[in-house]
């Protein structure tokens, strides 16, 4: 539904489809296109908002009956590195950074399929081939890096010494870690909470905030490891809080948690294409 404002996204619903984080539940996620020359801004705001983009997407959850995924970040002013993160630091002193531009390669595609196949055989992403690879990497309508980790002491073997790397968007606010993969045969090394350590000390490097990390779920194993890092937030009942204990937070959904459409939309705060100022969006979705 257009919203008749000078800036005005048009906000969609999808249908049902399997929970990719609990079993035996559905999801539905509210999202809206990301394009033309208000594309940065929208992605900014929306961002602070619990949103997250994949490729010219941005998308919230909103469950009818299930309220439990919040998008986490780390405020990294605050974040203090507990003794096993300060130990995979240790155990990855040997890798190098590279920032690429989002263009996708044959190497960083043999990681990413290594990395499903071992991980997510059975996923959304399983059959991703390398041209729908490559559209993940480059349909890209905001600032947006590919952060490479690599071994330049070995430079065989079908990935070219490269270990790790992460589809990063850099917001006004901070660092978005969109998707990361990394070579499944170091699971010793903890590569994924490398990079999100990394991270954090890339954008302390840049002066910036926050690093975002994505949906905590509580309750989902996969997601269980973001609760380890310490300056945690999570976005929640409509702001960024504080997280406490993880193991104070519901596990089993609350129907009665969950707001109609309607009125979530109602409350997104949308960025003025003219002056950078906060307005309301009104109300309507649309499903698709």
């Amino acid at each position: 539904m257009r919203h008749g404002l000078p800036f005005s996204p048009q906000f969609y619903v999808t249908a049902p489809q399997t929970c990719p984080y609990l079993e035996g539940r559905t999801e539905r996620k509210l999202f809206t296109a990301l394009h033309g020359d208000n594309a940065q801004t929208l992605n900014d705001a929306l961002s602070l908002q619990g949103f997250r983009r994949s490729q010219s997407v941005l998308y919230r959850p909103t469950c009818a009956e299930c309220s439990l995924c919040m998008s986490a970040r780390i405020r990294v002013a605050d974040f203090t590195p507990s003794r096993s993160q300060r130990r995979v630091s240790a155990r990855n002193e040997n890798l190098r950074r590279r920032l690429k531009a989002p263009w996708a390669s044959e190497e960083q595609y043999a990681l990413f399929r290594r990395y499903l196949d071992h991980r997510h055989p059975d996923g959304g992403m399983a059959d991703m081939d390398m041209f729908e690879f490559a559209s993940m990497i480059e349909e890209t309508p905001v600032r947006t890096r590919v952060v490479e980790y690599f071994d330049p002491a070995d430079r065989g073997g079908e990935t070219l010494g490269l270990r790790a790397a992460s589809l990063t968007d850099v917001l006004a606010d901070g660092l978005s870690m969109v998707y990361s993969f990394f070579d499944v045969g170091l699971s010793q090394n903890s590569l994924g909470t490398f990079m999100v350590l990394d991270h954090i000390a890339m954008a302390r490097e840049m002066g910036l905030p926050y690093v975002y990390l994505g949906y905590w779920v509580p309750g989902s194993p996969k997601m269980a490891y973001k609760a380890r890092f310490s300056a945690l937030e999570v976005y929640r009942s409509g702001g960024w809080v504080a997280m406490d204990d993880p193991a104070r937070y519901a596990t089993t959904p609350d129907p009665l948690a969950t707001d109609p459409i309607a009125q979530q939309v109602a409350r997104i705060a949308l960025p003025d294409a003219g002056q950078g100022a906060k307005i309301s969006a009104s109300q309507g979705a649309d499903r698709a």
